[in-house]
């Protein structure tokens, strides 16, 4: 079995990081990460969560999603781009999300380019899924997954340009990750093959 594999509980080997005795965890390991995915909503969602989770673990961020989409109207772009300031002060009371300003403010400024990138691209699928790549593997690294690579580099630094904000090379390579637009399960994953077939299957906007 690699260093990076290790078996669960129910004894099929994941990425070390899905196998661990937390349940939600390994659940979003086994159906989520990794599985392409066309859906705006779940994309937005997926850009601001990162740029929550900034500081943090992601346990800690996936804990508190439904918290999230709740007070966000579910991600609907539309309606988040339509939050003012007094939005901003309700969720800096919610103490069931990341009480940030600088990222609750951006989670809402986000919104707004999310519209601006439908109407030229047609949706935020059609332009997200331009930066797709295969694994990124540099060369004498002491983990073979890298936390950012040229893809990343280049969808943050044209995110950035369109007035993004939390979207780091690091954030976006996070994103692409998870949402299927570049499949980092290892080799010998129990899931690795179910996210290669999905994107077999996949025929991706644009």
């Amino acid at each position: 079995m690699s260093d990076w594999l290790r078996a669960a509980e129910d004894g099929l080997e994941r990425c070390t990081w899905g196998a661990g005795p937390d349940a939600q965890y390994r659940d979003y390991h086994d159906t989520e990460w990794g599985r392409p995915v066309l859906n705006d909503r779940r994309l937005f969602e997926k850009l601001c969560l990162e740029g929550f989770q900034s500081g943090l673990s992601w346990l800690t961020i996936l804990r508190k999603r439904e918290n999230f989409r709740s007070a966000f109207a579910g991600f609907d772009a539309l309606a988040v781009a339509n939050f003012g300031g007094h939005d901003v002060e309700r969720l800096l009371g919610d103490a069931g999300i990341v009480r940030h300003r600088g990222k609750i403010e951006s989670t809402i400024n986000n919104a707004r380019r999310v519209i601006a990138l439908a109407e030229e691209f047609g949706s935020l699928a059609a332009y997200v899924w331009r930066f797709e790549a295969e694994p990124y593997r540099p060369a004498g690294g002491a983990f073979p997954i890298p936390s950012v690579s040229p893809a990343s580099t280049a969808m943050s630094k044209d995110l950035k340009k369109r007035g993004w904000s939390f979207v780091g090379p690091t954030t976006v390579y996070a994103f692409m990750q998870a949402m299927g637009l570049t499949n980092d399960h290892f080799e010998g994953c129990c899931v690795r093959q179910a996210c290669l077939d999905a994107r077999v299957a996949l025929v991706p906007p644009g």
